[in-house]
């Protein structure tokens, strides 16, 4: 448990200060979710940049540009949440049902901004490796996704309408 958790025993629940439950296997899947993600983050950002394509000038100023998008959606998500943001994937206690400003366009623009952010590095480094472990990022949180929607959908009554209507990470896509 982190510092800000305690343990119930009566229902066997990890608790935050604010009094939030959540079962302890959800508490250690949204701590392997987050490590996951910020260690394919990591190798994505070590791994040195290779020629196994040319990045010409016009697309490393495409891609730089795409970089500062994706940490601007990133900060506009989390400041969209509030006191409702938690680097784990499950509502805290201050959570709130947002569907206005980002939250209109996607239901998960932290993880838009992020793959926008991490695509562009890995397109610009010329690195198919980089990119390979990109798949692996899109897939993660792609999963990361699905399971933290379980969790609001079980939160808020209204969330699972707002899914129907609203994308997953790419603004006006509807996969089919």
């Amino acid at each position: 448990m982190s510092p800000t958790e305690d343990h119930d025993p009566m229902t066997d629940r990890a608790t935050t200060p604010s009094g939030s439950a959540h079962r302890p296997q959800d508490v250690r899947t949204a701590r392997l979710l987050v490590a996951a993600q910020f260690a394919l983050i990591a190798v994505i950002v070590v791994l040195p940049g290779r020629d196994d394509w040319p990045v010409p000038r016009a697309l490393a100023v495409a891609c730089l540009v795409a970089v500062v998008v994706g940490v601007l959606v990133m900060a506009l998500g989390a400041t969209g949440l509030g006191r409702g943001l938690t680097a784990a994937p499950l509502p805290n206690a201050h959570a709130r049902l947002r569907t206005g400003g980002l939250y209109g366009f996607v239901r998960h623009p932290i993880y838009s901004g992020l793959l926008l952010l991490m695509g562009a590095l890995a397109v610009a480094s010329g690195s198919v490796l980089r990119l390979l472990f990109f798949g692996l990022l899109v897939a993660l949180l792609h999963r990361k996704a699905r399971w933290e929607e379980g969790h609001l959908a079980a939160r808020f009554a209204d969330y699972p309408a707002y899914a129907r209507r609203t994308p997953r990470f790419v603004p006006f896509w509807r996969p089919r």
